[in-house]
């Protein structure tokens, strides 16, 4: 039996390893329950270590961006590092894409947005965390917040 076919990312089939030598994260995401999950333990965060990250986020994900030993755990998160043969695109840190990661990065730069694009393979979900802003806890929560409880 063969094992289900992986998301494409933006529209891309790519096929993901394991890395050998892990990167280093400075960055962690999450898409659906895992990105609620990532705001949620986020929200608990200290002021000072809140302060020291950036981030985006939009109605099914959240990325967020810092010293690895600052970004916080949620089982399920995406752990995102640079590698340095595609330095415009933030990579798990366990996986690497069975192409160059070169041609990759190439290829998901060609008009699908700014740089750097933080890449979900579990997903197929490419985000660009160029507009990343510094973690506000009033945004974080606004974020969590349901649309139809903020009425």
């Amino acid at each position: 039996m063969r094992p289900p076919p992986e998301p494409a990312v933006a529209g891309l089939p790519v096929r993901w390893r394991p890395r050998a030598l892990p990167l280093e994260p400075v960055a962690v995401a999450g898409v659906g329950p895992v990105a609620l999950a990532l705001g949620q333990r986020a929200s608990r965060a200290g002021d000072a270590v809140l302060a020291s990250w950036t981030g985006v986020a939009g109605p099914d994900v959240l990325v967020l961006l810092g010293a690895s030993d600052s970004l916080p755990w949620v089982d399920g998160a995406v752990y995102l590092g640079r590698d340095p043969l595609a330095p415009a695109l933030l990579l798990p840190c366990a996986l690497e894409p069975d192409v160059a990661p070169s041609l990759l990065e190439r290829a998901l730069l060609a008009g699908r947005g700014h740089a750097p694009l933080a890449v979900l393979p579990g997903t197929g979900v490419l985000v660009s965390v160029a507009a990343a802003q510094p973690v506000a806890r009033a945004s974080l929560m606004a974020w969590l917040t349901p649309p139809e409880a903020a009425s």
